[in-house]
């Protein structure tokens, strides 16, 4: 109880935005506040690779990004020199550096406790945005969030400080790097907006949305699963802000509360989560309804259940699910064990097939960290990254490696575009590559570093694997690179 109350007391200090929610089936913030119970995880090689201590960030709650020098970045909601959340890197082996500490003051134009996490820009650049900070008073009582740039070295720059013109009431979930180079974004209260890297900031929609994040599919539309409708719903939009409802959830059997951004498999379909839902109610009716699904949905909005989570196996999937270079998908759920237990558990992390087989890879003990709301990245040497918010040495979160011996592999940024394109490639242990092909097609290319090359799409790419040749193997690209 003890320690329920001090997480509670931490929680309130950070003003974590997740209690301004209006929509009224979810407990997000409930999710953060968990105590764990030590259960015996399943072989898996596992490692803790960093505990946090407040020092140095508290309470990492989005996933990680892969830089261009091959490291790990990310942010914390609290924590730091200043007490509201930074940025930092980790290598793959662990040693983390602290690159920027957010504000601790009100109207502080930096911005405070960075919920959105980071993504990589075809600049180099990290791309986020913060709940709080800034200069604008929301109707919540606090400052309405910004958004940022920052260096892999540190150097931070604010892109723009939302006020109640441009969609109050805080910046909501991680950005994306669109076709056109620009990012696109949504906030609380529905808002999407894109920016450029320069801080050119224009509102796409205003209302409606109800999203959390969104990605581009390969069709150039952006599609997004949000806690609008009031259960929820998928949604595509036009980069001109034409909105489309593909599906609505119902509550109850096909779940409700989706929060995590959808994956487009190589299939052309989107998969996602719904954090509650579902038939089984194993968890307390008061905290939950049901314990979460999995499902795919078709560009034109037909939806199919693979999963209904039901404590053993996981509960409240919350973060974004991924597909690996093995064709399955992989995610994290913020309660749950494979005991059976589940709200007060501490979590797991979970793979599934495309037709719903799900497998339990690790469930957590709070020694190792508990509950993992931020998902997985797979890093191009073929292992699992992520974050779990709370748990640990200090109980303040932790960083963790899972590897399961998938081979290494390339990812290019982005992952589309015309002859003569500029791309960037990602990898693990590039020196002395003598060929580069997109899709059998010879591309000139510079290795800038052991895990960049720089390369142009080349006259007569066609849509297909981007490969790597180096003296010891062959990569393939993650994704098909799609050549318009």
């Amino acid at each position: 109880m003890k320690q329920l109350l001090d997480n509670l007391k931490r929680s309130a200090n950070r003003r974590s935005f997740m209690s301004k929610l209006s929509w009224g089936k979810t407990a997000w913030a409930v999710a953060l506040l968990g105590v764990a119970t030590a259960i015996a995880s399943p072989a898996q090689t596992f490692t803790t690779l960093v505990n946090f201590n407040y020092t140095n960030g508290a309470n990492p709650s989005m996933s990680l990004v892969q830089g261009t020098d091959g490291n790990l970045y990310g942010t914390t909601e609290g924590g730091g020199a200043k007490g509201e959340g930074t940025v930092f890197k980790v290598t793959p082996t662990g040693t983390l550096t602290t690159l920027y500490s957010f504000c601790a003051k009100t109207n502080c134009t930096d911005g405070s406790v960075p919920l959105g996490g980071l993504v990589l820009g075809t600049d180099g650049n990290f791309y986020g945005t913060t709940s709080e900070g800034g200069i604008s008073a929301d109707p919540f009582g606090g400052d309405c969030g910004t958004v940022f740039k920052i260096t892999p070295a540190g150097k931070l720059t604010t892109l723009h400080m939302f006020d109640s013109t441009d969609g109050y009431a805080t910046p909501f979930g991680p950005l994306v790097q669109a076709t056109n180079g620009n990012f696109y974004g949504t906030t609380q209260s529905g808002t999407v907006y894109s920016i450029t890297s320069g801080g050119t900031f224009t509102t796409v929609l205003t209302a409606g949305a109800g999203g959390y994040a969104l990605i581009q599919a390969t069709n150039g539309i952006f599609y997004g699963a949000g806690v609008g409708g009031p259960d929820g719903t998928v949604y595509s939009i036009t980069a001109g802000g034409t909105l489309t409802t593909l599906h609505r959830f119902d509550g109850s059997t096909d779940g409700y509360g989706p929060f995590g951004p959808l994956v487009q498999a190589n299939n052309g379909n989107f998969y996602g989560t719904t954090s509650q839902g579902g038939p089984n109610d194993e968890c307390d009716s008061q905290i939950f309804s049901g314990c979460g699904t999995v499902f795919e949905i078709t560009p034109e909005g037909t939806l199919t259940t693979l999963k209904n989570f039901d404590a053993s196996d996981g509960c409240y999937p919350n973060g974004s699910m991924i597909q690996a270079t093995d064709g399955n998908f992989y995610g994290t759920t913020v309660y749950g064990d494979t005991a059976g237990g589940c709200y007060l558990t501490p979590g797991t992390i979970y793979s599934i097939t495309s037709a719903g087989t799900l497998t339990t890879l690790h469930s957590f003990d709070n020694t190792d960290g508990e509950n993992p709301s931020g998902g997985l990245v797979q890093a191009t040497n073929g292992t699992f990254y992520g974050t779990a918010s709370q748990g640990g040495a200090n109980n303040a979160g932790t960083i963790f490696r899972l590897a399961l011996g998938l081979d290494p592999f390339v990812k290019t940024l982005p992952t589309s575009g015309k002859v003569g394109a500029a791309v960037m490639i990602l990898g693990t242990d590039l020196t002395g590559a003598t060929s580069v092909t997109f899709n059998r097609t010879a591309a000139v290319f510079k290795v800038v570093s052991s895990s960049e090359i720089t390369t142009t799409v080349p006259t007569g790419a066609t849509t297909g694997e981007v490969k790597v040749e180096t003296p010891s193997s062959t990569l393939s690209s993650n994704v098909s690179f799609q050549v318009p």
